[in-house]
């Protein structure tokens, strides 16, 4: 028996391809697209405007499959987290969080994360395997599909305009390293920002990374969409033992790419996200570092305060430490932020997000022995 057919994975050029492929004109993969991603409709039948031969064939061919969800929390401060299952022992979490003015959707784009920065529970899980189109997408469809529901709303996003959607924003910020898993991430992106699927625009998709300098090359060329680098650290030395991927894309490199980013971005900033770490990263020496980096690419400093685990051995910066760190950098004109926790009483919060990992890579192993060295030794 031929395999059906998941259509919740293709962009529109490769939809476009199939529907040719099957005798069809390509304004039907148009009208499969709004069906699918902006009314929210995974029954063919229920496919009106297509033919009913249409509608017979995608029915023997085809599915629209979604991940099921495990669990759903609601944090007291609206804060939302789903447990998604994606098979052989996996399950992803994917975050959404309401504010006046947006709403934000943090997405996963692997099962684990084989970067295995220091300070992530993510990456402590280790890895498995790298999420499909579908599954990335997925969580977008499911989410807003969720939501709808328990707010009984009527409209669906693609009838509200930007600024009063449901989800107005959409991060890769969840599980896993986006660009490590190109291939299936853009033609996701590449939905989100269609006009017949969900219609975002490129300011509000955001993709993060730790720095993979290759494919942030190749985003921009392919998909540039807002940009957020995990920097963490201001030099190194001390990055090296943070982000291990520092030891292969050093931090000249990394804001070279950057710059090089910077000519196709929708911004004319590059975020830097920078977790805060007791007397790890949170020194004045380390703002005056930052101060010479934010000479050199234009940027955004988006302070984190840490929410700890016991496998990181680390320590969260005193509110004190961060205010101080940040008027630093404020003082010297440089852009500063300092993230609101959010979703904390769920573990919904940044670094947090875990789900379930069936490891085949032993970094698991490999990180709770490194939890034995001390970072301050290392470096000193």
């Amino acid at each position: 028996m031929t395999e059906s057919l998941n259509l919740l994975g293709l962009d529109n050029e490769a939809l476009t391809q199939q529907v040719a492929e099957w005798g069809h004109k390509p304004f039907r993969a148009k009208q499969l697209l709004r069906w699918i991603h902006q009314r929210g409709v995974s029954d063919f039948a229920q496919m009106t405007d297509l033919a009913k031969d249409f509608r017979a064939q995608l029915e023997r061919q085809c599915t629209i499959q979604l991940a099921d969800v495990i669990t759903k929390k609601v944090s007291s401060d609206g804060t939302r987290k789903w447990l998604f299952d994606v098979g052989n022992h996996n399950a992803i979490e994917t975050v959404f969080i309401p504010e006046d003015d947006r709403g934000t959707l943090c997405i996963s784009s692997q099962a684990g994360c084989a970067v295995a920065c220091r300070f992530c529970s993510t990456g402590h899980q280790g890895f498995n395997r790298n999420l499909t189109t579908a599954e990335i997408i997925g969580q977008l469809w499911s989410a807003r599909a969720d939501i709808l529901a328990d707010q009984g709303a009527a409209r669906l996003n693609s009838e509200l305009n930007e600024h009063d959607r449901i989800i107005s924003n959409v991060v890769m910020m969840g599980m896993g390293e986006p660009l490590l898993n190109y291939h299936q991430v853009v033609p996701a992106l590449k939905l989100m920002l269609d006009d017949n699927a969900y219609g975002l625009s490129r300011r509000r998709v955001t993709v993060s990374t730790s720095g993979v300098v290759p494919m942030m090359d190749r985003l921009s060329q392919d998909c540039p969409v807002a940009l957020a680098v995990s920097l963490h650290a201001p030099n190194d030395e001390l990055r090296d033992q943070l982000i291990p991927l520092n030891k292969k894309y050093p931090l000249a490199e990394l804001l070279a790419a950057c710059n090089r980013y910077l000519e196709y971005a929708p911004r004319d900033f590059i975020t830097f996200e920078y977790i805060m770490l007791d007397q790890i990263n949170d020194l004045d020496k380390h703002a005056k570092e930052l101060i010479d980096i934010a000479k050199e690419v234009r940027c955004k400093i988006n302070l984190i305060p840490f929410n700890p685990f016991p496998e990181s051995g680390l320590k969260r910066s005193s509110a004190e430490r961060v205010k101080q760190f940040a008027q630093i950098l404020m003082n010297a004109g440089v852009v500063t932020t300092v993230r609101k926790t959010r979703g904390d009483d769920i573990d919904a919060a940044c670094g947090q997000l875990a789900g379930e990992v069936k490891d085949r890579t032993k970094i698991s192993a490999k990180m709770q022995a490194r939890k034995m060295i001390p970072i301050k030794e290392v470096i000193s």
